[in-house]
């Protein structure tokens, strides 16, 4: 595997492979939004400098999300520790570690389940992916299909109506393969049916010229970090959100 690179230049190619429907440059900072739907996507992400000092800028931040009817939210790749305590000066939450794991493309075994790939997320791809184990807003779609070339992996187990068993995404950016939406339905689980699906990603991610995959999962998540464990998942670092003041209703 190519030399992983430092959390900045990753936190920034992640960023290109889940995006918001509205983003602007802060510095170096990345301010985005989607709606709501997502922390990455609705959140500013805070690696490098901003545009002003950090007092300034959580401030500016803040009234940014607040104009949208969002709550502020900041994804803080630590170790940078001095955003942190300024967001936390300023009353922001602090929200649970994320993990971000990186592994390379090799040595996977071809999925035992037939898994198809498709360019768009169908409807019932779309049901299939539980976020957070609720169903998917209406903004989701324009979400999930925002970076470039996405491809979306399903397995399906059962003929319809019957659910779709396992549902997943992925992207390619300068040859790093970054997995979202890993979703089983419960009544398929315990059958290899996540090993499965990224294993197909990883091999769509190859002929692309892939090298390298990497993927972010919550830090009390034991049963996903078991899996990508057993697939030579390591941990790059960690992020958490800082969350901001609700904003007053409009009115």
């Amino acid at each position: 595997m190519p030399d992983v690179p430092g959390v900045d230049e990753l936190e920034r190619l992640a960023a290109r492979s889940w995006q918001g429907l509205e983003q602007e440059r802060y510095g170096d900072w990345l301010l985005r939004a989607g709606g709501g739907f997502t922390g990455r996507a609705n959140s500013v992400l805070v690696v490098g400098d901003p545009a002003e000092d950090l007092p300034t800028a959580v401030a500016t931040v803040t009234d940014w999300y607040s104009r949208r009817g969002l709550r502020p939210r900041a994804q803080l790749p630590m170790p940078d520790a001095a955003a942190d305590a300024a967001f936390g000066a300023a009353g922001w939450v602090r929200d649970d570690d994320v993990l971000v794991l990186t592994a390379p493309l090799t040595g996977w075994a071809p999925p035992r389940t037939a898994v198809h790939l498709a360019p768009e997320p169908d409807a019932a791809w779309l049901a299939g992916y539980r976020y957070r184990g609720t169903p998917l807003p209406v903004v989701a779609r324009g979400v999930l299909v925002s970076a470039p070339d996405p491809v979306f992996a399903s397995i399906r187990c059962d003929p319809e109506p019957a659910p779709l068993a396992a549902v997943a995404r992925g992207v390619v950016v300068d040859g790093w393969l970054v997995v979202t939406a890993v979703t089983v339905d419960e009544q398929y689980r315990r059958r290899g049916l996540a090993t499965a699906v990224m294993a197909a990603l990883g091999a769509w991610a190859r002929s692309r010229g892939g090298h390298s995959c990497l993927l972010q999962v919550a830090a009390d998540n034991a049963p996903a970090l078991a899996l990508y464990g057993r697939l030579g998942f390591t941990e790059h670092h960690r992020y958490h959100y800082r969350l901001g003041p609700v904003p007053a209703p409009a009115g």
